[in-house]
């Protein structure tokens, strides 16, 4: 996505859609309104999340992650080395002259295929654990976007840079993007989220963009945000568990404890005639060739090592400003915020198929209108 040709020439507006030359960039805020959908953060990118702060761009990947890497070249080495030469000892016994040459075409295509398996399988595991490698060695230089909801303001420390920049919450711009290009695969279509501000020293402009599944997932990671800053949301269960696999006392990702957990549901609901015996035995089977546990436990180790690496690249100004603050001190909504998002609730209820950019778009010109003929 080309995030050059995705800004806005124009002042940012919620509801405000533009058109540039791969696509389309819609924003979300200044004013951070409801959005209607629900605050899932799909691609784990919110990290810690307690009563002050809420930290963005450093979570941990999700389960499904460690297992996609571990799986699918365990996946290919089991294919290349087991089930080709299992085809050829069919062909030979169905084909040839009885067991003889189906052992003979089973063991000549073993002895060929298993160590082009071993090292195909290596070479998958290489690439699809190079990307999160390489997010490892940035996460040294980078500190996460913070989010303070007492003090309604977010903090950034942008990349080579050690001072922190804080911009008031309201005044933060968020927007959504869609994008299409054509490769020789056909036409491809990409989604992304962002935020961004203009320091208010400088005027020079810092945004944050990364790609989602979609549009509905880019808005719900923005209402995950916005959802936590108007205290609708305390902790980060509420938007990384959308399947409720974790415990009141568990940890807030993807442990070993939701493996246990999710097996414990799953028996639970196989004895209550809810779920079947292929359903039963496709789990176990899935989870056999994902490593069991192995990769919830590199989940955990993944949460360890971000955080130390977060404490040691934080800026000692972040630290203190992230300290909790006397709830009377707490910094309290605009009443135009709360104006425009009771708006919204009520057009979102009464037309509920409208869609919610839309309705920014007509709550925002009205309150334009409404504030010059106020002037």
């Amino acid at each position: 996505m080309d995030s050059k040709n995705a800004q806005s020439e124009q002042p940012p507006r919620a509801g405000r859609s533009e058109p540039f030359p791969s696509g389309r960039l819609t924003f979300l805020s200044p004013n951070p309104l409801p959005t209607g959908l629900p605050p899932v953060d799909h691609g784990h990118a919110v990290g810690e999340v307690n009563n002050s702060y809420l930290d963005f761009g450093a979570g941990a990947t999700s389960v499904f992650g460690w297992q996609s890497t571990l799986g699918i070249p365990f996946f290919c080495f089991l294919l290349g080395a087991f089930f080709f030469p299992f085809v050829v000892f069919l062909g030979g016994f169905t084909f040839g002259n009885g067991w003889e040459d189906a052992l003979w075409g089973w063991r000549v295509t073993f002895d060929f295929a298993f160590w082009i398996a071993v090292w195909g399988g290596l070479f998958g595991f290489f690439m699809l654990s190079l990307p999160r490698w390489q997010a490892y060695a940035k996460l040294k230089n980078v500190v996460p976007t913070r989010f303070n909801r007492q003090r309604r303001e977010v903090c950034f420390v942008p990349e080579g840079q050690k001072e922190p920049i804080f911009i008031p919450w309201e005044e933060l711009v968020a927007w959504v993007t869609e994008a299409q290009g054509v490769t020789e695969y056909g036409v491809q279509r990409q989604y992304g989220f962002g935020i961004g501000f203009y320091h208010p020293d400088t005027g020079e402009k810092y945004t944050l963009e990364f790609e989602t599944y979609g549009q509905p997932q880019a808005i719900s990671t923005w209402e995950a945000i916005r959802a936590y800053m108007e205290y609708e949301v305390h902790t980060l269960k509420e938007i990384q568990d959308p399947l409720e696999l974790q415990g009141p006392d568990d940890p807030p990702w993807e442990g070993v404890h939701v493996f246990h957990n999710a097996r414990k549901r799953l028996h639970e609901e196989y004895r209550e005639g809810k779920r079947g015996v292929l359903y039963l035995t496709g789990w176990y089977l899935y989870h056999l060739m994902t490593f069991w546990t192995l990769p919830n436990r590199l989940v955990e180790w993944e949460v360890r090592k971000i955080k130390r690496m977060s404490r040691k690249t934080m800026p000692k100004a972040m630290v203190e400003w992230s300290e909790s603050i006397p709830e009377d001190q707490w910094v309290a909504p605009t009443e135009e915020l709360k104006h425009q998002s009771k708006r919204v609730l009520e057009l979102k209820k009464s037309n509920p198929q409208t869609p919610i950019t839309q309705i920014f778009a007509q709550v925002t010109e009205e309150s334009g209108a409404s504030a010059s003929m106020t002037a």
